[in-house]
């Protein structure tokens, strides 16, 4: 099983980094823009719709969203990010997907984008992996949007892991008595609300670059497939390759 011998700056901000990491896919999605989601295993319809809706504009946006394969709001976040846009962190070793229920999406992930483990190949998930497993999750991301928490929850654990690192963390608005604990965190301040999942996702993308600036450019912040970029551009796509304005990422065009 191969493992990871390239560096990454992201995890320097852990307790400890990891000693190892082994992965299945497509490695090169570490070297791309990443944004961290994570929440409830039980989220509301509500929770279930934003998430997805976030994941998707950000992944149309060039960024790679990583979570931790789980039930839930990751499930909905991987979804909604198309399985070459995403990245899943097991608690278990990389041969053993988990959990059973979502086997189909982590071999999905596997075949079209990255799944990454820090335990031995055949290590079976543990109460305390769960939490390792959290903190590479939010590692790997530059920002951390939780999108439902109960107070106590393994999401709220995570977010400790952020605040220590100094990441940027968002959250979706919910009703009081709802989602206590990223009510919580909009209270304390330590957390700013998205309420306009447009106008956030934007934030993200290349924002200097204009239609009438540069035409093939603006085209590609939607995160195009090579094959439309290739139709609508053709020769300059494949002069701005060599130039290194813009690299091809599982099959998607991103600007560097």
């Amino acid at each position: 099983m191969p493992k990871l011998d390239l560096h990454i700056p992201e995890l320097e901000g852990m307790k400890k980094y990891p000693a190892t990491l082994s992965y299945k896919g497509k490695n090169e999605l570490l070297r791309r823009n990443k944004i961290s989601i994570i929440g409830s295993r039980r989220p509301s319809q509500y929770t279930q719709q934003m998430t997805y809706r976030l994941a998707s504009a950000l992944a149309k946006r060039g960024l790679c969203i990583v979570s931790g394969a789980a039930m839930g709001v990751d499930a909905t976040a991987h979804r909604g990010a198309g399985m070459a846009n995403t990245i899943a962190v097991l608690p278990s070793g990389i041969e053993i997907r988990y959990p059973v229920v979502n086997t189909e999406l982590i071999i999905a992930i596997e075949e079209q984008g990255l799944t990454i483990s820090q335990f031995d190949l055949d290590f079976r998930q543990t109460p305390w992996s769960f939490v390792v497993r959290n903190e590479l999750v939010v590692a790997l991301g530059d920002a951390l949007i939780v999108t439902q928490a109960d107070l106590g929850s393994g999401s709220m654990r995570s977010v400790e892991f952020a605040l220590k690192m100094g990441k940027q963390i968002y959250v979706l608005p919910h009703q009081i008595a709802q989602s206590e604990g990223t009510n919580q965190l909009l209270a304390e301040g330590k957390a700013e609300a998205i309420y306009d999942i447009e106008a956030f996702a934007n934030r993200f993308a290349h924002a200097d670059i204009t239609e009438t600036s540069d035409p093939l450019l603006y085209f590609c912040k939607s995160n195009p497939s090579y094959e439309e970029a290739v139709k609508k551009f053709g020769e300059t796509l494949f002069a701005y390759e060599l130039e290194g304005k813009v690299e091809v990422v599982a099959g998607r065009v991103i600007v560097q």
